[in-house]
């Protein structure tokens, strides 16, 4: 007698309730995906109109109400599966039925069922999430095979480039993005594809391809390949940026830098006699000294950034949690990186004694995403934040960016003060003095103090407690004028081995117009 098992186990199923129906509409799914090695060829139940009977005659399986019927040796059935929970019914089969049939239980069926019913939602989850993911990336993510034929596409790529999914899926790389039917030569440019065969590691190129209307358009392309277990690349992962509008606004930025330098030599040269009754050495240190303290924030903020991605990375493996953080980190280093930008153009408004842009701002809100630069920095410095911010505190109209510059300030320099002791607890306090009609915000340190002596200098420009090289002395100078400029005040409140509290008061009134020595610092 052969031992080998038949290839093919047909399978009869006993009941045609929920079970059955879910059963057969799954393995007729499978059946038109992959090859089936396990059949089912008939269902038995008494009642012709239940759901799984009905769905197995629609699928041209043999259907009967008495199922001793499925002992035909017709049917050649090895398998009967019991979708019905009644116990004489699973007596009588297995009293009854041939001996080469196998039975499967309800209950143990069941419990297979609810398993795999519990992977399927989770696995259905993870990958609507992960298209969601990739849909709301506005990056290109193409996948492609190693015979150039692209095989999935997201929104961003389909509706910038302005093709349809017909005309995408299925086609080959070149034909989409060359509008040609050969692969692209070596003498035109390098295909990336075959880069990262012949190097055998990602790809990075600049590409130049031709959208839907024919327009040419500039692209970073980064093409990650995935490998199978012998060695060989089963997809391509093509990531492409557009940087068409970006290399634009390059030219036209450079465009614009050329004449703001024209126009800005004119002024000189007429403001030149002037100018030489001026100390021009002092006035040139007071600027850079400015400009260097004016940068270093938004520079460190992005530096905390990176040293905390860096650390959470070196932890140990990075989880979805981490990731999201990372995009929001990664949001506030481009916030931060435009913040530097901006500071010149304020530097020269300040000069010009140009109004701040002003608007209605949730300093709760811009105390937080300030904790969020200095995190790196607090932790590194052993510094624990307690905040109690007022819930109902209303939002006060003012400059964000020099608001968060003053922040930045007493947050930075309370870390740095508790540091040298090893640590300690900043508490950040906000209040609405509905009577007064303001905002109180205090930032309270456990640090060494101030000498009395020294209290009432803090706010003059380029004095500074620090050790030589650790600060300029304009952080709180630079605050208190950005204090001023909003119709607010800033005091001071230490003592010797008991740490440090700065106090500002913003009033609710609009502020009068932007004045003084301050007025365009930015934050």
């Amino acid at each position: 007698m052969s031992s080998k098992q038949p290839s093919v186990i047909n399978i009869g199923l006993v009941g045609g309730e929920t079970y059955c129906e879910e059963l057969l509409g799954k393995t007729s799914l499978i059946g038109g995906v992959t090859q089936v090695t396990d059949q089912i060829v008939a269902v038995a139940d008494s009642n012709p109109s239940s759901p799984g009977m009905a769905l197995a005659r629609q699928l041209g399986l043999i259907t009967v109400s008495d199922y001793h019927d499925l002992y035909d040796p017709r049917y050649n059935i090895q398998l009967i599966i019991v979708l019905m929970p009644e116990p004489v019914i699973l007596d009588d089969i297995l009293q009854t039925r041939p001996p080469h049939i196998r039975i499967l239980s309800y209950h143990i069926f069941e419990i297979f069922w609810k398993v795999i019913g519990v992977e399927e939602r989770e696995l259905r989850q993870r990958t609507k999430e992960m298209e969601t993911i990739l849909n709301g990336i506005q990056d290109f993510i193409l996948v492609i095979t190693p015979e150039m034929e692209i095989v999935d596409a997201n929104d961003s790529f389909i509706d910038k480039m302005g093709f349809s999914r017909k005309e995408v899926i299925g086609r080959k790389c070149y034909e989409v993005y060359q509008k040609r039917y050969l692969p692209c030569e070596e003498a035109d440019m390098a295909c990336p594809l075959t880069q990262v065969i012949r190097n055998k590691r990602k790809y990075r190129q600049i590409r130049t391809r031709v959208d839907s209307a024919g327009n040419e358009r500039h692209f970073e392309v980064n093409i990650y390949p995935i490998w199978e277990k012998d060695g060989k690349i089963s997809r391509f992962i093509h990531i492409s940026h557009d940087i068409t509008e970006q290399r634009r606004e390059e030219e036209e930025i450079t465009r614009r830098l050329e004449q703001m330098v024209e126009e800005r030599t004119r002024q000189l040269k007429e403001t030149h006699e002037k100018l030489l009754h001026q100390d021009k050495m002092a006035s040139l240190g007071k600027l850079s000294a400015s400009v260097v303290h004016e940068i270093n924030n938004p520079i460190a903020g992005i530096l905390n950034m990176v040293m905390l991605m860096k650390r959470i990375i070196g932890e140990g493996p990075v989880r979805q949690k981490e990731i999201d953080q990372f995009s929001q980190f990664l949001g506030l280093m481009e916030t931060e990186t435009k913040r530097t930008g901006r500071i010149v153009s304020n530097l020269l408004a300040f000069s010009r004694q140009s109004p701040m842009e002003l608007k209605r701002i949730d300093l709760n809100r811009l105390i937080d995403q300030t904790l969020v630069l200095n995190s790196n920095l607090l932790k590194i410095g052993g510094v624990k934040v307690e905040k109690t911010l007022d819930p109902h505190l209303p939002d006060f109209f003012g400059s964000e960016d020099q608001l968060k510059q003053v922040f930045m300030n007493l947050i930075s320099n309370a870390a740095e003060v508790m540091e040298i002791n090893g640590g300690g607890l900043l508490s950040i306090k906000t209040k609405h003095l509905v009577k007064d009609r303001k905002i109180l915000i205090c930032f309270k340190d456990t640090g060494s103090g101030v000498p009395e002596d020294n209290v009432s200098k803090l706010f003059e420009p380029f004095f500074t407690t620090k050790k030589e090289g650790k600060g300029v002395g304009l952080g709180l100078s630079v605050a208190y004028g950005i204090v001023q400029e909003h119709g607010g005040s800033i005091r001071v409140a230490s003592k010797v081995g008991q740490g440090t509290t700065f106090f500002v008061n913003l009033p609710l009134e609009q502020p009068p117009e932007p004045h003084g020595e301050h007025g365009g610092t930015n934050g």
